[in-house]
């Protein structure tokens, strides 16, 4: 018979009543926030959670002095929310699960961000005050909350040229 050992940090009976489960409201700290940005200016978003991981307070300090910025923390302000890092083209980490709320053709702003960085377009979607037009194109007033599934012109099937 094999001897199950538990490691010290284990507590099965604890776990249940540690997890953050369902939406929660996430405060943006800072307004020089790309995630900030691209939700569309707002102060604050509701996300679902569903994790049981937290930052260290005790080690806050020392991230925000190597450029990790918090710039999202929940409603009482001890939880961090949202990093970004200083310098960085798109290096962002959330708590929530932003994939909740990704559609094909209309991802969460994460996931946006993520897709605009790597296309090399961030810095242009967010210079024009994050307007998008259906073509994929930059343009006044397109925003990414106007967009839908339906939104994009359907394409059209080539012609097939028979001789």
């Amino acid at each position: 018979m094999e001897e199950v050992i538990d490691m010290p940090e284990h507590h099965p009976g604890e776990m249940g009543g540690t997890m953050r489960l369902g939406k929660r409201t996430t405060v943006f700290k800072t307004e020089d926030s790309i995630l900030r940005k691209l939700y569309g200016d707002v102060g604050c978003v509701e996300e679902r959670h569903r994790h049981r991981y937290e930052v260290n307070p005790e080690l806050i300090q020392q991230f925000e002095e190597k450029g990790l910025k918090f710039v999202g923390r929940d409603i009482e302000g001890e939880r961090m929310e949202i990093i970004e890092l200083a310098n960085h083209p798109y290096f962002v980490a959330v708590q929530f699960h932003p994939e909740f709320s990704s559609r094909p053709m209309k991802p969460s702003p994460p996931y946006l961000g993520l897709l605009l960085a790597a296309t090399g377009t961030l810095n242009a979607y967010l210079q024009q005050g994050c307007k998008l037009s259906s073509r994929g194109t930059f343009r006044k007033n397109d925003s990414y909350s106007d967009l839908s599934d339906d939104s994009f012109p359907e394409r059209k099937s080539p012609e097939i040229v028979t001789n």
